[in-house]
């Protein structure tokens, strides 16, 4: 074999070398590192909120002043995901504002009775405010507990900021004038009528 027949072999050699080193480092399965790199799969909020069948998250009344302490305060409705400002959704209307966790045991404990004052003649306007805790989780919560009541989700923490609960649950009153006051000291609902006899003293004395 001469000098130059002797170059061309090696050179050949070392060309198939290269190449099969590229495809051992190459990525393989694309479909596998997609997958890895989407994460685990988005939770169905649609389901969920379809389950727990909460009702509609209160409107704003025209010409209402908003609630003193929550202008501005954008929240999640539970019912639908659509964002409210509080403040303005609560405005002339008398509303037992009730915060609550999914890892809160006596949140857990009194929402069933807060269901059953908001069912009941006369009641006042209930709003759940679910914190620090996630949304899927909160919705499986209140449909395994059958506590149908108007709620929202504060996945920013800015309710938490705005009303500041010192422990949970903690609950305000809001009037029709659009004042509002913790329920204080707090209180842990067992009954719809214990609900009444707190949301009643303290609408009378906010006037």
């Amino acid at each position: 074999m001469t000098d130059r027949g002797q170059a061309l072999r090696w050179l050949l050699v070392v060309a198939v070398l290269g190449v099969a080193g590229i495809v051992a480092i190459w990525p393989r399965d694309d479909g596998a590192q997609s997958s890895a790199a989407s994460g685990p799969p988005a939770v169905d909020l649609a389901a969920a909120r379809a389950k727990a069948a909460l009702p509609a998250c209160p409107a704003a009344k025209q010409g209402a002043a908003p609630v003193s302490g929550l202008a501005g305060l954008s929240l999640t409705c539970m019912a639908d995901g659509s964002r409210i400002d509080i403040g303005t959704a609560l405005a002339g209307r008398a509303t037992l504002i009730n915060i609550w966790a999914t890892w809160c045991t006596p949140c857990r404990e009194e929402l069933p009775a807060l269901a059953a004052y908001a069912s009941s003649p006369g009641a006042a306007g209930v709003l759940g405010v679910q914190i620090k805790s996630g949304e899927a989780d909160g919705l499986e919560m209140l449909a395994g507990l059958n506590a149908r009541i108007p709620s929202v989700v504060d996945v920013d923490e800015r309710a938490s900021g705005a009303l500041k609960p010192p422990v949970m649950p903690m609950s305000y009153v809001v009037s029709p004038s659009g004042r509002m006051e913790r329920v204080n000291p707090p209180v842990v609902f067992r009954s719809a009528e214990q609900v009444r006899a707190t949301v009643d003293e303290y609408l009378r004395r906010l006037g």
